[in-house]
C-alpha cells in the first residue's frame, strides 16, 4: 500500500510539474516571440531608411535612393530591371537611370565606376560592394545606402532570397561580405 501511494504521489506530481512548467514555457516564448517580434517589425517600418536624414546629401543623391526605394518589395529575378523583377546591379543602374546619370549595369563594372572612399566616409548615395560566393572575394553583389550614421550604415539591394529590402551593414553576413565603398555622385 505505501509503495502505491509513493509511486501515485510521485506520478501526480510529476504530472503536475510537467505540465505546468510546459504550459507556462509555452506561453511566455511564444509571448515573447511575438513582442520581439512585434517591437522588430515596427523599428523596421519607422527605419531610418524610410527618410533621407543627412544633411550633407545632395539633392541627386536623395532622388536616386528615393527611386531605389520605388522598388522595395520588388521580388528577385536575374537581370531584372523592372518593377515585375531585380537583380542588385539592375535595381542600382534603374534608380541612377531615372536621374538621367549613366553608371555600367553589372555590379563588376561598377566597381571599377567613381571613386574609392573609406567606409567611415559612406554617405547616402554612395554604393557599397560585397563578394557573397565562398572563398571568393570578386564583386558579385552591390548595394545603394539609404542612411549613414556613425557605426550605422543601411543599404538597399535586391537579395535573391528576399528581393529588395534594406539591409544594415552591422549584419555579420553582410560585414564579412563587404569589400569596399564607391561614390559615383
Amino acid at each position: 500500500m505505501q509503495k502505491t501511494t509513493i509511486t501515485l504521489l510521485l506520478l501526480i506530481t510529476l504530472f503536475a510539474t510537467a505540465c505546468g512548467s510546459s504550459k507556462n514555457k509555452r506561453v511566455v516564448v511564444t509571448k515573447k516571440n511575438r513582442t520581439s517580434k512585434a517591437i522588430k517589425k515596427s523599428e523596421s517600418t519607422k527605419s531610418k531608411s524610410d527618410k533621407i536624414n543627412d544633411t550633407n546629401v545632395s539633392h541627386q543623391a536623395k532622388a536616386v535612393v528615393k527611386n531605389a526605394k520605388y522598388y522595395k518589395g520588388t521580388r528577385y529575378k536575374y537581370g531584372g530591371t523592372t518593377k515585375s523583377g531585380m537583380d542588385c546591379s539592375g535595381l542600382i543602374y534603374t534608380a541612377f537611370k531615372k536621374e538621367d546619370i549613366s553608371i555600367p549595369r553589372a555590379s563588376s563594372a561598377m566597381v571599377k565606376a567613381g571613386n574609392w572612399i573609406d567606409l567611415k566616409e559612406v554617405k547616402v548615395g554612395d554604393l557599397l560592394f560585397f563578394a557573397t560566393n565562398k572563398n571568393n572575394r570578386k564583386v558579385n553583389h552591390v548595394g545603394l545606402v539609404t542612411s549613414s550614421l556613425t557605426g550605422n550604415v543601411e543599404f538597399i539591394h535586391s537579395s535573391t532570397s528576399k528581393g529588395v529590402i534594406v539591409s544594415n551593414l552591422a549584419e555579420r553576413y553582410w560585414y564579412l561580405a563587404f569589400v569596399q565603398a564607391r561614390r559615383l555622385l
